[in-house]
Formats: C-alpha cells, structure tokens, sequence
C-alpha cells in the first residue's frame, strides 16, 4: 500500500510520515508551496517558509522516504486567498483553513495522489475516520483540546476511503515525544496560530493586499435606523465586536449585530441584540452523501472553539438547511461554518456543515 503524506514542516505530519511508515506503507512525502512569503506579507517564520519546506525535508530524508515541493500558488490564491478576502468585503468573517482543506488539501492534493498511484492521503490532522454500515464517518479526535474535525466537514465518502488521520486517537504530548525520540529536527517546533497567510491576526492588511482594496467609510447604525457614527470601512468590523467603536455609549455598550455591505453600513445595538435561536445554512455537504429526509436534532459549533450546541436541523434544500437551537446563541456570523455533530453514543461524530448567511 502507497501513502501521500502532506508534510508542513511541523510536528504533527512528521509524525504522521512515521506510524504510517511503523504500518508498513511505502509513503511519498510531500509540502504544498502555496505562496510567496513576500506576497502574502508574510515573515520567514509562517508556513510555507524556506524553513518549512527544509524541515519536512529533513525528516523525509531521515524516514527514508521521497520528498516532493508542490506548486499550488495559483489555487490557493483563487479558492482560498481571494475567497477569504472578498468575504470580508461582502461583511463576513470566514474561515480560510476550511477552504484550504476543501479545494486543496482534499482536492488537489488528493488528485494528485491518485495520479501517483498512492492508495491514501495522510495528515496530521487531529481527527478519526471509521467505516460503520458500509459507510465511512468522519469522527472528534480523542484529545478534545487539539481536535479538527470542525474543519473537515467537507469530506465525501471517496476523500474519506482514501484517508488517513494517524493522530486522532493520540494526544499531543504524545505525539511530541514520537518525535523526539525519532530524532526530529522540529521535535520541539511550536504550533502554528495564525492563518498562515494573515500573519499576527491582521486581517484588514490581508484584504487591502490581496484585493487592492481602498475600505470606504460608512454609516453606524442603531438598530432603528439612527446614523450615530462613521465606520473606517465594513472589513475593520465583525459580529460581536465591542472594542474599537469609537462612538459615544452613554447608554450602555454597544456591539456590532450586523453588517449591510449594501449600504456599507454598520449595525450597533446592546450585547442582548447578538443572541438570536435561529441560523441559515448554504454550501452544506453531507458526509453520508444522503440529504436527510426530515429535520433531526444533532449537536452544533458555529464556531471552531465553541462548545457544540442541541438544536434542530431542517434541510431546505439540495445544499442548504436551517438550524433552530434549543437556546439562543451569541454573535452567529456570516461566513463562518456550522458544523453538526451527532447525538448520545455518536456525539463525536460529524454529521456534515455549511456556511451561515
């Protein structure tokens, strides 16, 4: 059996390269290159880094392993870079790992290991994959501090038949002392934090670069309608923002509980304003590959660190569906994923997730 292992440079998928090795597959591993530091505004500590790339290389080189360089600049630019950007300017938040995983991790990459006769594709991603009733479920990692499944959602049987997640049952601690005693070079490499091409969190940086976008000002808004304010430009703003206002709150604190990018305006209102039971869904995908047939109660995060959440899940439609929770949320935001999960003995289990409008 033949693996691809998508190397990053860091701890996790070299270890990753090392127990499917321990399995006796014969791995290929490989870094993605996608894109220039430089434009990406980024430093020679982010992902992608000449280091990186030597690192991954050094640790193939001492498992014995073929190493390749990619070259996936230009998708990620489009499916990713500028994806990410224009969410901003249309008034969302996104998450761009979701996207990397879908359009490149498990769509390129993944072709691209079918092309080089590899029966699966491997990452250190924290997460589990079991076959259940003919099926394949994507499932929580066992350490619940370190778990990605959130950001998997995308998967389809086929990506999940031919995927492994080597590190889901361990937790990193663990996985660190593999490393270490394997003689790693990036053994003791910290995690990285940031989005890889947004370095130290400036998104607005990110956005005017990549898009050559001037923000314009813009109105802030009560929730009747009042102009109390001028915003700086739509993308400086996101749902639940409280610091950074700069209006006047003899009243009480304000938040941002909406944005129009119609009328490039801002909406303002009390912290009470931000929770609502309801939420719309688009770009859903099944992990089963079958649209539930009527609403079903299941386990939602509409966020990567949140506590998943009961509510009623409605499908609307081939790729949309609705989500009613139990109890009102704070601060649901256009742009980020819904992602579902299963219920009593299949509470680690993803059910499947979309975009919220």
């Amino acid at each position: 059996m033949k693996a691809l292992i998508a190397m990053s440079g860091g701890v996790d998928s070299s270890v990753a390269a090392k127990l499917m090795l321990d399995q006796g597959y014969e791995c290929v591993g490989c870094t993605m290159k996608l894109y220039n530091n430089p434009d990406a505004g980024c430093s020679s500590k982010t992902c992608c880094s000449v280091r990186d790339v030597e690192d991954a290389r050094s640790v193939a080189a001492r498992l014995g392993m073929p190493y390749f360089v990619f070259n996936y600049m230009d998708e990620f630019r489009r499916d990713v870079m500028e994806t990410f950007a224009r969410s901003y300017t249309l008034g969302k938040t996104p998450n761009p790992c979701i996207d990397c995983n879908k359009f490149l991790k498990f769509g390129a990459l993944y072709e691209r290991a079918k092309e080089l006769g590899c029966d699966t594709i491997v990452t250190g991603h924290y997460a589990r994959i079991r076959k259940r009733n003919g099926r394949y479920e994507l499932l929580r990692a066992k350490d619940p501090k370190k778990d990605q499944s959130y950001v998997l959602y995308n998967l389809t049987q086929e990506q999940l038949a031919h995927t492994q997640f080597p590190l889901g049952d361990y937790e990193k601690t663990y996985t660190r002392e593999i490393a270490e005693k394997s003689g790693f070079i990036n053994s003791h490499k910290p995690d990285s934090q940031d989005i890889c091409f947004v370095p130290n969190g400036t998104y607005t940086e990110a956005v005017t670069r990549i898009l050559s976008y001037k923000p314009q000002p813009g109105p802030f808004l009560t929730l009747d309608g009042k102009e109390i304010g001028t915003h700086k430009g739509i993308i400086y703003y996101t749902i639940g923002q409280h610091k950074k206002l700069g209006l006047p709150q003899p009243d009480g604190p304000l938040y941002v509980v909406a944005i129009d990018p119609r009328k490039n305006a801002v909406i303002v209102g009390p912290s009470q304003a931000l929770f609502r039971r309801d939420a719309a869904v688009k770009e859903a995908n099944w992990i089963s590959g079958k649209i539930p047939e009527a609403p079903f109660a299941c386990l939602v995060k509409v966020r990567y660190r949140q506590e998943a959440q009961p509510a009623i899940v409605t499908p609307t439609g081939p790729d949309t569906f609705s989500i009613l929770f139990d109890e009102p949320q704070r601060a649901i935001t256009p742009g980020q994923s819904a992602v579902l999960y299963g219920l009593g003995e299949d509470t680690d289990v993803v059910i499947g997730g979309g975009i919220l409008q």
